[in-house]
């Protein structure tokens, strides 16, 4: 193997998502380095693919292979590694630096490229929504964002973080306007659990792989584009009105996770949510968290109320609750708004998932150990969909409770009663989201 004089030999550390990011818009045509794989972690399906060379660029005619993260040591000893970066979201401090421990101990040095090197400028006021922990209410508050942009006449395209899961080259630039859009695109449960609300109210949704293209394509018909994160990562383009929700329910979190860390402290206005179920406690340890960090922030308290279409199969009832699966899983919430369903409308037992679950189902119990009194929605491709579905039809349950965002028994078939629970953002007091975007709208001169 050649090595290039001067030429700074990369890996980064991925998770499908944040990781090509940062190689489009820092190392793609830089010259002074050159990327030798891609690791994933977090996620199935991911490793034994390639960064295909159509978008990785001329200086990776064969493209770029995506190795698995626990082989990192191995990779950068056979592939003289000067430099690890870390590229992906939703972690605690100390996870990141273990991981530069294992760079630095083998040889290699050890970046995070923050903000500055990665946001690019859109020709339009940009609104970004993000969030402290995955799971805390990112994606309602966004749609609430958007309907009352749409509300003042604005035109909006929602951008979305990426979840490119199939193939690469062929999802670069994604747009969803209905729900044949996503069958067409063969969306996963993950993408449509983010893509599919905001496309029942009206909005268009770009996602993909090439956010530079993305965003020229999604100003060429939109007054203000809306950038909906995803996990707790701080965004692709530089806000204009940046959000940031923060839960209670994780007090703490908002200090101590990566990069949600990051948002807390950049946000214009951060939204304190789920005070309908946090503790008072809780609620002032956020706060004072808050204006620890980011004492100019504007700070709102918000609820998230939650329904059921069909409460009558939920009372007295044997119950199998199915949750968001991010939100339980790497999120480390127990429960989500299909467990607080389960106690609002008098489930008589929540059922234990785990006796039930199979393949990669019972892999994911195993890996995150204090799920137990739900089951995570996790349907990152076919076989895992398939899966999901055999362990919500062997589960000993007289009604499945669907506490996704997405209303998975139009996708699986599933053999008993299901009931859907849908949750929007509900601010309490003021100021509300409807002033701060007003103000946004008087500041960028829109209308």
């Amino acid at each position: 193997m050649g090595f290039e004089v001067g030429v700074r030999r990369v890996v980064i550390l991925g998770a499908a998502g944040r990781d090509f990011h940062n190689f489009n818009v820092f190392f793609r045509d830089n010259p002074s380095y050159r990327v030798v794989a891609f690791t994933a972690a977090q996620l199935p399906n991911i490793s034994g693919r390639r960064y295909p060379p159509d978008l990785a660029g001329s200086l990776y005619p064969e493209g770029i292979p995506i190795l698995s993260e626990e082989d990192l040591p191995k990779i950068i000893e056979e592939n003289s590694i000067d430099l690890v970066v870390f590229s992906y979201s939703d972690v605690p401090h100390q996870y990141i630096m273990e991981r530069a421990a294992v760079a630095q101990a083998h040889g290699a040095d050890f970046m995070l490229l923050g903000p500055k090197s990665t946001m690019l400028k859109s020709k339009k006021p940009v609104v970004a929504v993000t969030a402290v922990r995955t799971g805390s209410g990112k994606s309602p508050t966004s749609r609430r964002v958007a309907r009352i942009l749409r509300e003042r006449g604005i035109r909006v395209a929602v951008i979305r973080h990426p979840m490119p899961y199939g193939n690469l080259s062929e999802q670069a630039v994604q747009r969803f306007e209905t729900l044949e859009d996503l069958d067409r695109e063969k969306c996963t449960i993950e993408e449509r659990e983010d893509y599919e609300p905001h496309i029942r109210m009206g909005s268009v949704v770009f996602a993909g792989v090439d956010y530079a293209r993305i965003l020229e394509r999604a100003e060429a018909e939109a007054d203000v584009i809306l950038w909906d994160g995803g996990n707790n990562d701080f965004p692709f383009y530089v806000p204009d009105l940046w959000i940031t929700v923060a839960d209670p329910l994780r007090a703490g979190h908002e200090l101590t996770y990566w990069p949600g860390s990051v948002n807390i402290r950049a946000a214009d206005v951060v939204i304190i949510n789920k005070v309908d179920v946090a503790s008072s406690a809780e609620i002032e340890e956020v706060r004072s968290n808050v204006i620890s960090v980011n004492p100019g922030a504007t700070i709102i308290e918000a609820a998230m109320p939650i329904s059921v279409d069909r409460p009558e199969l939920i009372r007295g009832k044997r119950v199998l609750v199915v949750e968001d699966g991010p939100t339980v899983t790497h999120g480390e919430m127990g429960f989500g708004a299909g467990y607080l369903a389960a106690l609002r409308f008098g489930a008589s037992e929540i059922v234990d998932p785990r006796p039930f679950a199979v393949g990669s189902i019972r892999e994911t119990f195993e890996k995150y150990g204090h799920l137990k009194d739900v089951l995570p929605a996790v349907g990152y491709g076919d076989r895992q969909m398939r899966e999901l579905e055999e362990v919500i039809n062997g589960a000993d349950a007289d009604t499945v409770i669907l506490g996704t965002p997405t209303d998975l028994s139009r996708y699986l078939r599933i053999n008993k009663p299901a009931v859907h629970v849908t949750y929007e953002i509900q601010e309490i007091g003021s100021p509300t989201l409807a002033d701060v975007v007003d103000e946004f709208l008087e500041r960028v001169n829109l209308p």
